[in-house]
C-alpha cells in the first residue's frame, strides 16, 4: 500500500515537486517516445496525488475541479514508476484520486482522457468510454467517464 500525500501547488516540496516531473518525463517522455509539453502551465491549478513507497516517489495524479480542466472534475497524468507497476499501485493512486475529488470538490462527475491501451484498467475504476478515439501527443487516447457504484 502506498503511502498518499495530496497537495497544492505551493505546497509541495522542491523535492516533491522535482521528484513528480521526473517521474512522469521518465513515462511519459522516455519510456512512451512521446516528445510534448508536459510542463503546460495547469501545475499551478491542480492538486498533486503523490503516492510514495519507502519515501520514494512511485505513484502520481493531478487532479482537477470541474472547470479547471475539463467541464466535469478531472484527473490526468496518471503515472506508476516502470519498476512498481507490478504491485498495482495505479489502482492505489486512482482510488485515492477518486476519493479526493468527492472529499474536496464534492462531486462524482470526472472526466479523463485515456490511453486506449488502458482501458481495461480505467474499466475496473468504473471509468467507461465516450466518444470517439482521437490522437493526443500521437498516442491513441479515449475521453472516459467515472460511473459512481
Amino acid at each position: 500500500m502506498l503511502n498518499i500525500k495530496v497537495k497544492t501547488f505551493s505546497e509541495l516540496t522542491t523535492k516533491e515537486l522535482y521528484d513528480l516531473l521526473q517521474l512522469r518525463s521518465e513515462v511519459f517522455v522516455v519510456e512512451q517516445d512521446c516528445v510534448y509539453q508536459d510542463i503546460d502551465g495547469k501545475d499551478q491549478k491542480a492538486l498533486h496525488v503523490l503516492g510514495f513507497k519507502d519515501e520514494v516517489l512511485v505513484g502520481y495524479t493531478r487532479i482537477f475541479k470541474p472547470g479547471d480542466y475539463f467541464e466535469l472534475a478531472s484527473i490526468g497524468r496518471v503515472v506508476v514508476k516502470e519498476n512498481e507497476r507490478k504491485h498495482k499501485y495505479g489502482y492505489d493512486i486512482m482510488d485515492a484520486s477518486i476519493k479526493t475529488i468527492k472529499d474536496v470538490f464534492n462531486t462524482t462527475d470526472i472526466k479523463i482522457s485515456a490511453q486506449c491501451y488502458l482501458k481495461r484498467f480505467y474499466n475496473n475504476l468504473q471509468f467507461f468510454e465516450v466518444g470517439e478515439q482521437y490522437l493526443e501527443d500521437g498516442i491513441p487516447h479515449i475521453a472516459m467517464i467515472y460511473e459512481d457504484k
